[in-house]
């Protein structure tokens, strides 16, 4: 029998936030994570890979350990050893290309493009997140397509760009220039090799801060409790627009309030699922 390559860990995203995933995941030094969502039943679950190192028994009881500590209940913890196939590969098969909004249709390069006239973006996100089949990704991508359908921004601010999806769909729906911001190396470096593979061209920075300048759209797909932390900053960035998601519906009212006390007025809310989105104009 082969030895086995690698394992799979699989949790359904209900009983983790995103944030915490790749934490996790980073200090147990996974090969790499995605997000990833079932076309049919919609459901969705963050998936990382993993070396055995030798010892499957001992990894396993270290990767469900580190879980358990993130709170994940037992019952959502699914390891999966994968034989005679590569991590690079596994969730492949889970991700097809996918229609978005009213022109846009996000693929992974290994698929083919699309058939009729939709407009073309192409990710591979590697260890970065954002592939568009998220709710609030794809809510984001929904109102950056009809902002820049109205009048495409001179420049644009998306701040923890993740894979860079909404820089790369903004500048390939008209928009002059995008500034990608994200935390982790890795997802700096996913927006600027994503954005060569769609033929932009963007600027990608490590940083956890908004910067001190300002964009016509700013776009912001985090958590609450960030995006509460970042309001005033955030607000600061917005000359004309802002989009913000990464959030629960429940959560839609606390955050407005924030954005609205830092100066901003809301213009439209939308839901997908139990998550949203919120829209804000500078008077």
């Amino acid at each position: 029998m082969q030895a086995v390559k690698s394992l799979e860990l699989r949790i359904p995203d209900r009983f983790i936030e995103e944030s915490a995933f790749a934490d996790m995941v980073n200090a147990l030094h996974s090969l790499g994570y995605a997000h990833e969502t079932e076309a049919v039943t919609g459901a969705a679950d963050y998936v990382a890979w993993f070396e055995t190192g030798g010892n499957e028994s001992e990894r396993r009881a270290q990767i469900s350990a580190a879980a358990l500590l993130a709170k994940v209940p037992v019952e959502g913890i699914m390891l999966t050893a994968i034989d005679n196939e590569s991590w690079e590969t596994a969730w492949q098969k889970h991700w097809q290309g996918m229609p978005i909004g009213r022109r846009l249709w996000v693929r992974p390069s290994f698929c083919e493009p699309p058939a009729g006239d939709r407009l073309d973006i192409v990710l591979d996100p590697g260890m970065a997140f954002g592939t568009g089949t998220h709710q609030t990704t794809r809510l984001c991508l929904e109102a950056v397509e009809r902002i820049c359908d109205a009048s495409p921004p001179a420049s644009l601010l998306d701040m923890g760009a993740g894979s860079g999806i909404l820089a790369i769909a903004a500048l390939k729906m008209g928009a002059a220039s995008a500034l990608a911001i994200d935390m982790e190396e890795e997802s700096v470096e996913a927006c600027l090799s994503n954005a060569a593979i769609n033929g932009v061209t963007l600027e990608a920075v490590l940083d956890n801060r908004p910067p001190q300048r300002q964009f016509e759209l700013v776009v912001a797909n985090i958590l609450a409790g960030p995006l509460i932390d970042m309001a005033e900053a955030l607000s600061h960035c917005t000359s004309r627009q802002l989009i913000l998601s990464g959030l629960l519906g429940t959560q839609v009212d606390e955050v407005a309030a924030a954005y609205k006390a830092a100066g901003l007025i809301e213009m439209r809310r939308d839901h997908m699922d139990e998550w949203a989105s919120v829209e804000f104009s500078r008077s």
